[in-house]
């Protein structure tokens, strides 16, 4: 009878150092009902309950004594609502051993099923905080993706969030006052983008260079000149040439560049990466028309003219010039919607 009664007593002392904090936030964990708050304010609470209001956390008084009970291998919270769908938070003290967490807190979510339909599946963004009163601060763990709730998956989480040695030891601030430690969670549902663009870099084209032959070019006479459209990586290119050079290679040297046809589509404040050998390596971005310079890229300095009309170098041979580009990468960006 004694020993009834004695488990009775704790059973209870447990029920009420285990509780969770309202918050202000739909999305967060709301523990306590407005009754129950106006209730609360009348009672003279025991010694041993520590009543400590924080958003979005819950607080457990006697977190050594769950990590002792052998009987108690995960704390469950009270129901709590966020985003149209009922919630509990769950604590591995020890560790979900089923999910390689043991000897690590484990921290957990679960849907309350009667709130799905058969097909149903629910996308969810988890963030959950530890309490650290020595930095004051939280730790946060949130996975980079979103978590796929349905009826078959009912339970989201992390296995290991922190080893229960570096929890436990007061040094480090997650226990603090004797026996006392503080968890919460924010559960969001994203809203899904109303528009989006997915940027990709091609490389490796089936047939990547243009070799242009320039005939007679010691009769050429005008500033500039083009190249045929040739198509490489899905665009439209020219190489444009200024046989005497121009801007601060004017007179010195052969001026070469590559750019977009003039004819090329553009998205406002699109640009297009590309990487390209005129017999040098270029890197560089392409904007469209209207949105800053760099609708081509090249050399106003790209070969010295004395070096080009020497003979004996072999770049003019019998008056012809060859010149060639070589796309190796080209970026493209789709938009969504379109």
């Amino acid at each position: 009878m004694t020993n009834f009664y004695t488990n009775t007593v704790y059973a209870v002392y447990l029920l009420f150092c285990l509780f969770i904090t309202s918050s202000s936030s739909r999305s967060f964990i709301r523990q306590f009902t407005d009754d129950f708050n106006t209730n609360l304010q009348h009672m003279q609470p025991p010694l041993l309950l520590d009543l400590t209001y924080l958003n979005i956390f819950y607080t457990i008084c006697s977190f050594n004594t769950l990590l002792k009970s052998t009987n108690t291998e995960r704390y469950v919270s009270r129901p709590f609502s966020a985003s149209g769908y009922n919630w509990t938070l769950v604590v591995y003290p020890n560790g979900n051993k089923k999910d390689n967490g043991a000897g690590f807190l484990s921290l957990y979510v679960a849907i309350d099923n009667s709130t799905l339909s058969p097909h149903q599946e629910v996308y969810v963004d988890l963030r959950f905080y530890v309490f650290n009163k020595i930095e004051k601060k939280f730790f946060t763990i949130q996975d980079t993706h979103g978590w796929r709730f349905n009826l078959f998956k009912t339970m989201w989480g992390f296995s290991q969030v922190l080893p229960v040695n570096t929890f436990k030891d007061s040094k480090n601030g997650y226990l603090y006052d004797g026996d006392h430690c503080e968890f919460g969670v924010d559960v969001t549902i994203p809203s899904r983008f109303e528009k989006s663009e997915l940027f990709t870099v091609a490389e490796r084209f089936h047939n990547p260079r243009f070799t242009w032959t320039i005939r007679g070019f010691s009769t050429l006479l005008k500033d500039t000149y083009y190249s045929d459209v040739f198509s490489i990586g899905g665009r439209r290119w020219n190489i444009q040439l200024h046989p005497s050079g121009r801007a601060w290679g004017e007179g010195k040297a052969l001026s070469m560049y590559l750019i977009l046809n003039a004819n090329e589509k553009f998205r406002p404040y699109e640009k297009i990466y590309v990487r390209a050998k005129l017999r040098i390596l270029i890197d560089n971005w392409f904007n469209g028309p209207g949105y800053g310079d760099g609708f081509g890229w090249g050399r106003p300095e790209f070969m010295p003219l004395s070096d080009l009309k020497d003979s004996s170098k072999g770049f003019l041979v019998n008056d012809v010039l060859m010149v060639q580009a070589e796309l190796e990468a080209i970026s493209s960006t789709k938009y969504f919607p379109n």
